[in-house]
């Protein structure tokens, strides 16, 4: 079968990018998307041409590297599909595909395909871990933990940060995945200890970054190769408020006696007292 790829070609960070149009011959319906790319890489590498840049690791759809906008949609057309898996027997002869990066300030273009997905680095940084000190390595099944449990555990752990769920959402949200990962590790017992912790720097560093507000639209569980639930988003929200009201009540406890003393309120004078 015959394709044209229409991919944007950026050569620099802060180049100005276009798009040019290649036909690709001869490619074989099994091939993958980024199989593709590395026949049509071949023949420009050939040529004396520049190959296209674009983000890759696995190939098996687990590490979450590859990832771009195909005729728009993040991914492909494919549902619960990563650009690595898709095949190019879901698309007709003679077809053109459009092939652009992420489009999100937190996401700058590098080059071509290739975007800077760091701001996502950051907010696991920030809190996105288990820092308890456990000494030797515990046994498997020391910490009983519940089938349902683990399952919503599991289906949080199931993100990859490709990022998809930022370049769906009209506000370039990263709720999703900020919620992905609060959950997946606050849901098992041994994230139970760092909860609040986890939830108060995770949402502060998302904040802080360039994505925009969640607005509960639902195009980022859509466009997700994991099919990452939206109620992950919920659990953020309820154990940041909850960490937050826990935090302002231990402010108040702490600056009450100081304000009691400094006004007088704790001193009982006795009316029979003579001077």
């Amino acid at each position: 079968m015959k394709l044209t790829l229409r991919i944007w070609r950026q050569k620099s960070r802060n180049g100005k990018g276009k798009f040019i149009s290649y036909p690709v011959y001869n490619v074989n319906p099994e091939m993958s998307m980024l199989e593709c790319l590395d026949v049509l890489n071949e023949s420009l590498i050939e040529r004396g041409e520049e190959p296209v840049a674009f983000e890759h690791d696995c190939r098996e759809g687990i590490c979450g590297s590859c990832g771009f906008m195909i005729n728009g949609i993040p991914h492909g057309p494919l549902p619960a599909t990563t650009v690595c898996q898709l095949t190019m027997r879901h698309f007709k002869d003679g077809q053109e595909l459009v092939l652009e990066p992420w489009r999100a300030a937190a996401f700058p273009s590098v080059k071509d395909l290739v975007v800077d997905r760091r701001s996502f680095d950051r907010i696991i940084e920030a809190g996105g871990y288990i820092s308890v000190s456990t000494g030797n390595a515990p046994d498997g099944n020391t910490i009983l933990v519940g089938k349902d449990v683990a399952d919503r555990a599991m289906d949080a752990a199931a993100c990859i940060g490709c990022g998809a769920c930022v370049a769906a959402c009209p506000n370039a949200s990263a709720a999703l995945f900020t919620g992905a990962k609060i959950s997946h590790l606050g849901i098992l017992p041994q994230g139970v200890p760092e909860q609040d912790r986890r939830a108060l720097n995770m949402v502060a560093q998302m904040n802080v970054e360039p994505f925009g507000s969640c607005t509960n639209i639902g195009e980022c569980t859509g466009a997700c190769p994991k099919e990452i639930p939206l109620e992950v988003i919920s659990r953020m929200n309820r154990d940041y408020w909850q960490a937050s009201w826990k935090q302002r009540d231990e402010l108040v406890r702490t600056i009450t006696p100081m304000t009691e003393w400094s006004t007088g309120s704790k001193l009982k004078i006795d009316p029979n007292a003579t001077s």
